[in-house]
C-alpha cells in the first residue's frame, strides 16, 4: 500500500481565497466543498465557508485547506496547518494511527465519517496535528 502526505492549511473564513491564490501561483485545479454542500451547516454565516478544499496541479503541487468552524479554537500563529495522511487501505491507515496515537491527544477518533470510510485527527506528543483518512472511492 502507498499513502500520501499533504500540508493541510487552516483558516478562519479565508480558505477559498487562499486556495484560489495558491492555484494561481502554482497552477492546478481548485476543488471546494462548503459546509452547506456537505450538509454540515452549523449556522448561516458558515454555510459558504470551506469544509474541505484542495489545489492539485499536474506539476505535483498539492495543498489542502479548510475554514475552522467558529466553535473550535483557532489562532493563525498557533495551529495554521495539519499534516494529512491519506491512503486506500484501512488496515494500513489503522496501523499508522496506532503508532501515532501513542502519547498523543485524540481530537477525533479514527472511525467512519460522512465523507470518508475512515477519518481521524490527533495531536502528537510534539504538538503536530495529523489527519489520517482512507480515500473515499471516486464516482465521477
Amino acid at each position: 500500500m502507498s499513502f500520501r502526505t499533504t500540508t493541510h492549511l487552516n483558516f478562519r473564513g479565508a480558505a477559498r481565497e487562499a486556495l484560489d491564490f495558491y492555484g494561481s501561483v502554482f497552477g492546478g485545479h481548485v476543488v471546494v466543498v462548503t459546509y452547506q454542500d456537505a450538509g454540515a451547516v452549523r449556522d448561516g454565516s458558515a454555510a459558504d465557508q470551506v469544509m474541505w478544499g484542495e489545489v492539485t496541479g499536474d506539476n505535483g503541487f498539492h495543498v489542502m485547506a479548510y475554514d475552522v468552524p467558529s466553535q473550535l479554537p483557532w489562532s493563525q500563529g498557533e495551529n495554521p496547518f495539519f499534516v494529512s495522511v491519506r491512503g486506500d487501505d484501512a488496515e494500513e491507515i489503522g496501523a499508522l494511527w496506532g503508532k501515532l496515537a501513542e502519547s498523543s491527544t485524540v481530537v477525533r477518533p479514527l472511525e467512519p465519517a460522512q465523507w470518508a470510510p475512515l477519518y481521524g485527527m490527533l495531536t502528537d506528543r510534539f504538538g503536530v496535528t495529523w489527519v489520517l483518512d482512507v480515500a473515499a472511492p471516486y464516482h465521477g
